[in-house]
């Protein structure tokens, strides 16, 4: 009797792990040293100017600040690196589309001009992924890492300019859920730009010296953005 019901309570524990197994979508998705994806998702881009009250011959004092976030759409590839059971490097290049809209605004006379900013952006990011021990079909992960941004739509003469070239540090969230044909990682990612952008010297305005007031009017400008971002891996 003892032997039978030992038997039976092994093979109760065998059943049901092999129940709970198969509950488990894509369980050695994690184990492969390297995989790939996409990701699709939308971002806002925040410019903040400082203005140092630079006052023209004239008299104008010119205060330039941005007025709207349009969210702006990204796609990206993925190339992900397992290091080991926590750790993950991610390489992500991609573009990024979005429009910004500067106001001026003339403290003395009170005149408003606007300027539209559209940007095509195409982006280098590296993060590390840290991730917490797999819930079920759930894992939650933090990342850090960096983003180089190039902006390689064209710029007009207008009122401001700024650099191609822009150097981001990121931080972020998401969770993976593993799915029965592939891993769906909605993410968000918050990327603090720390190079002054802004076109100090405009040769360009040599024919158009009274452009130049907007750009004596600010000391730099730097981009924040924040992304939502979904990775299909």
């Amino acid at each position: 009797m003892w032997l039978v019901l030992s038997v039976t309570a092994v093979a109760g524990v065998d059943l049901s792990a092999q129940r709970n197994d198969k509950l488990l979508n894509r369980p050695y998705a994690d184990m492969r040293w390297v995989h790939l994806g996409f990701s699709v998702g939308a971002y806002t881009e925040t410019t903040a100017l400082t203005n140092n009250g630079f006052v023209t011959d004239e008299g104008e004092s010119w205060f330039i600040d941005q007025a709207a976030y349009s969210p702006g759409f990204c796609v990206n590839g993925l190339v992900d690196f397992r290091l080991n059971n926590y750790f993950n490097l991610r390489l992500s290049p991609g573009m990024y589309f979005g429009n910004r809209v500067l106001k001026f605004r003339d403290a003395t006379s009170g005149n408003v001009e606007q300027q539209n900013l559209k940007s095509t952006y195409v982006v280098v990011p590296v993060d590390i992924k840290f991730s917490s021990l797999r819930n079920h079909n759930l894992r939650p992960y933090v990342t850090a890492g960096a983003m180089g941004a190039f902006d390689v739509g064209k710029q007009r003469n207008e009122q401001l300019k700024f650099d191609t070239a822009n150097v981001f540090l990121t931080f972020g969230f998401g969770c993976d859920f593993y799915l029965p044909y592939f891993k769906f990682n909605p993410e968000i990612k918050f990327c603090i730009g720390f190079l002054d952008r802004l076109k100090h010297d405009r040769p360009d305005l040599a024919d158009e010296p009274d452009k130049l007031k907007y750009t004596q009017s600010l000391s730099k400008a730097t981009s924040q953005m924040v992304v939502l971002t979904f990775y299909f891996e």
